[in-house]
C-alpha cells in the first residue's frame, strides 16, 4: 500500500478569517459563543484535525450531552474538515462505534455523550494520551457539575511541548447560564452573605491566561453568499432583539419567559405509562429550509397536572417521507399525532404514507388559550430533549419597541412549543381525536 502524498496548504485560505487568536490559544479552556453562521464549528474541527496531525500524541474527545446528536453533528463536521484539508486517505471514521483514527500514528478521537457518563469517565488511549476535549452546543448542559466531571477527564502528565485544552462551543441564547459566569464573567466583589458578585470580562483572555473567551458572527464568515448576508441584515430591521442575539452572538435575554414551572428530571418511560390515566400527545409542526419539522412526544397526566416531555424529532431540510421515514424509526408510526394545519397537503402525503396524523384546530386567539392552559402543567423533561430545552428555557413574550410585554410570545424557539400546543389541543379544547 502506497503512502499517501503530502499536499501543502495555505491555513488562512482553508480556515478563513476572524478567529487568529482562537487558533493560536494554549489555556486549558477555549468558550467560543457565536452566532448562527458564524462557522465556529467548522472553525473549531479543522483546528482538531490539524493540531492531531501536528502533534503525534494527542488525541481528542468530542462531548455533547446526548450520544445520538454527535452524528450529524461534530462527527460529520470533522470528516467535513478532514475532506477540506486534503488528507481523506490519511483518516479513517467509523460508524459503530463513532470514531476517527488518524491511521500513520492510530491517534483516535473519541465520541461520547453525557446521556452514558460511564463511558466519559472511562476512556482508555492507545496511542498517547488523552489531552483535548470538544464540548459541541454546550447551552445544552445545564449543569455546571456535569462539565466539572468531563474537565476531570483530562488528567495526567503529557510529553514536552503538548497542552491541555478544552475548546467549547455553543450559541449564546440565556445569559443566565452558567457558561457566561464560568467563562465570560470575572468576581468583581461580594456580597453581604459572601457569594461572589459577577461582571463580564472586559479582556477576551483571563488574567491567569487559562480561559479564552471569544464572540463571533457570520461577518466573520466568507463563505456565506448574497443571499445569506440579505437574511441577516432583514433581521436587523424587522427584529432587532433576534438580530442581536442570533445575527451578533450576544447574550440572549431570558427575561418573561412564557412557560417556568417545569424541570429537566431523568424518569422511567415505563413507570410513567403504568400511572392510572396517563395519556400520550404527540404533536407535528412543519419546517423545511430555515426552520426545523419537530415532532413533540409527551405523557400527559391530567390528574396530577403534569406534563411528561420524554422524546423529540428536530431536523432541517425534511421531506415528507423523510419525515414519516424518521417517526416510524422512532418507534411512533402507529401514534396519533396532531400536525400544524398550515400544510394540509402534506399531512394528506404523511396519511398516505402510512401515519395517523390529522390537522390541529386553530381559531382566535388559540395560541394565547393553549400557553395559558399547559402553564398550569407541571413539565418534566427528559434530559435527551436538548431541543425542547433550549426552546423552552428561552421561549419569552414579546416587546415593543418601548420595552414593554406584550401578550404575544416571540416568533422563535417556538417549533416545539407549538408541536406542544398541537399535541394538547384535544385536552386543551376538550374535543375528542377523531379516527
Amino acid at each position: 500500500m502506497n503512502e499517501p502524498t503530502a499536499n501543502k496548504i495555505s491555513l488562512p485560505d482553508v480556515v478563513g478569517g476572524g478567529y487568529g487568536t482562537y487558533w493560536r490559544f494554549r489555556g486549558r479552556y477555549c468558550a467560543c459563543k457565536g452566532s448562527r453562521a458564524s462557522k465556529k464549528s467548522k472553525t473549531t474541527a479543522l483546528w482538531f484535525i490539524v493540531k492531531m496531525m501536528e502533534y503525534p500524541a494527542a488525541n481528542t474527545l468530542v462531548i455533547r450531552k446526548t450520544y445520538r446528536t454527535l452524528k450529524d453533528s461534530c462527527y460529520t463536521e470533522l470528516k467535513w474538515a478532514v475532506h477540506r484539508l486534503g488528507v481523506d486517505a490519511w483518516w479513517d471514521f467509523k460508524l459503530n462505534p463513532l470514531e476517527a483514527t488518524y491511521k500513520p500514528t492510530g491517534q483516535k478521537i473519541y465520541f461520547r455523550g453525557l446521556d452514558d457518563p460511564l463511558k466519559v469517565t472511562s476512556i482508555t488511549v492507545d496511542v498517547g494520551c488523552l489531552c483535548w476535549g470538544w464540548l459541541e452546543e454546550a447551552y445544552e448542559i445545564t449543569r455546571e457539575d456535569d462539565f466539572n466531571m468531563l474537565d476531570e477527564s483530562i488528567r495526567g502528565e503529557l510529553p514536552e511541548g503538548l497542552f491541555k485544552q478544552w475548546r467549547i462551543t455553543f450559541n449564546p441564547w440565556s445569559e443566565k447560564h452558567w457558561l457566561k459566569k464560568r467563562f465570560f464573567d470575572e468576581i468583581v466583589g461580594y456580597d453581604t452573605e459572601g457569594k461572589p458578585i459577577y461582571k463580564e470580562r472586559k479582556t477576551q483572555t483571563s488574567e491567569d491566561g487559562n480561559i479564552l473567551a471569544i464572540t463571533t458572527n457570520y461577518m466573520c464568515n466568507e463563505w456565506l453568499d448574497g443571499s445569506d448576508i440579505r437574511m441577516f441584515e432583514d433581521m436587523k430591521k424587522r427584529n432587532p432583539r433576534r438580530y442581536a442575539v442570533a445575527g451578533l452572538g450576544g447574550w440572549g435575554v431570558t427575561d418573561g419567559l412564557v412557560y417556568e414551572n417545569w424541570r429537566e428530571e431523568a424518569f422511567n418511560l415505563d413507570e410513567v405509562r403504568k400511572q392510572p390515566g396517563v395519556v400520550s400527545a404527540f404533536g407535528l409542526d412543519f419546517g423545511y429550509t430555515n426552520d426545523p419539522s419537530t415532532l413533540f412526544c409527551g405523557l400527559l397526566d391530567l390528574t396530577n397536572k403534569r406534563l411528561f416531555v420524554f422524546d423529540e424529532m428536530y431536523g432541517k431540510g425534511m421531506s415528507n417521507k423523510k419525515i414519516a421515514d424518521t417517526i416510524k424509526e422512532m418507534g411512533y408510526g402507529k401514534e396519533r399525532i396532531t400536525a400544524d394545519s398550515a400544510e394540509p397537503k402534506s399531512i394528506d402525503e404523511l396519511k398516505s404514507l402510512g401515519l395517523r396524523v390529522k390537522a390541529a384546530q386553530k381559531g382566535k386567539d388559540s395560541i394565547q388559550n393553549g400557553i395559558q392552559w399547559i402553564q398550569d402543567l407541571e413539565i418534566i423533561i427528559h434530559p435527551k430533549c436538548v431541543n425542547f430545552l433550549t426552546e423552552i428555557s428561552n421561549y419569552t413574550w414579546d416587546k415593543d419597541k418601548f420595552d414593554n410585554k406584550l401578550n404575544v410570545p416571540i416568533d422563535d424557539f417556538n417549533h416545539l412549543m407549538d408541536a406542544m400546543r398541537y399535541a394538547l389541543e384535544q385536552h386543551i379544547s376538550k374535543k375528542k381525536w377523531l379516527t
